[in-house]
């Protein structure tokens, strides 16, 4: 038997895997999808599991907004920014804990999402209450894509229930936030 050689044998490896992807590319629309679009993945497919993925993910967006808020605690001088701090702080924690009811009543798991990671907000300036609103604007819109993406994929009532609450909250939010920040700063 004759040995192949190291370049010969990296060389059909290299075509195999070339024929794999390309094979997987064409075939498989959601392949495609996730080699080039990993952002918008989201809660995948449709299954049984998908409700779970929501909450999880829903639990880690609340989780931001209280990381974000907690970031700021007393620094801003705007009774507004203050306001909001305070109603991110007590209601967030409540819609969570919805969220954990429901996955330990329907998936049996009590397990606690961890912290998720949030842009540093710096330190105290004049372009703190921007930086803030900057990265809870950002946080809307994310959260915006999730309720719209799992009332196409869910057919859960209190799901569905949720997310149209929770989009038509962020929604309004939008507003007065991109108000705040055009006013205050001019940047719209």
């Amino acid at each position: 038997m004759k040995k192949i050689s190291l370049s010969l044998s990296i060389s059909f490896m290299i075509v195999a895997l070339l024929v794999g992807l390309a094979a997987g590319y064409y075939i498989s629309p959601s392949y495609q999808q996730t080699m080039y679009n990993k952002e918008e993945m989201g809660f995948g497919q449709a299954d049984r599991f998908v409700d779970l993925r929501y909450i999880n993910q829903m639990a880690t967006h609340h989780k931001g907004a209280i990381l974000l808020a907690n970031q700021i605690g007393n620094k801003s001088q705007r009774v507004e920014i203050k306001n909001l701090i305070a109603e991110i702080q007590t209601s967030e924690p409540k819609l969570i804990d919805e969220l954990y009811a429901w996955k330990k009543q329907w998936y049996n798991d009590n397990r606690v999402i961890k912290d998720p990671i949030v842009p540093n907000l710096g330190d105290l300036d004049e372009k703190t209450d921007l930086r803030f609103l900057n990265a809870l604007i950002a946080h809307h819109e994310e959260g915006i894509k999730m309720t719209k993406e799992i009332k196409v994929k869910s057919s859960r009532k209190e799901i569905l229930n949720n997310a149209d609450t929770v989009e038509q909250f962020l929604t309004k939010s939008l507003v007065t936030l991109k108000g705040w920040r055009e006013e205050w700063y001019e940047v719209k």
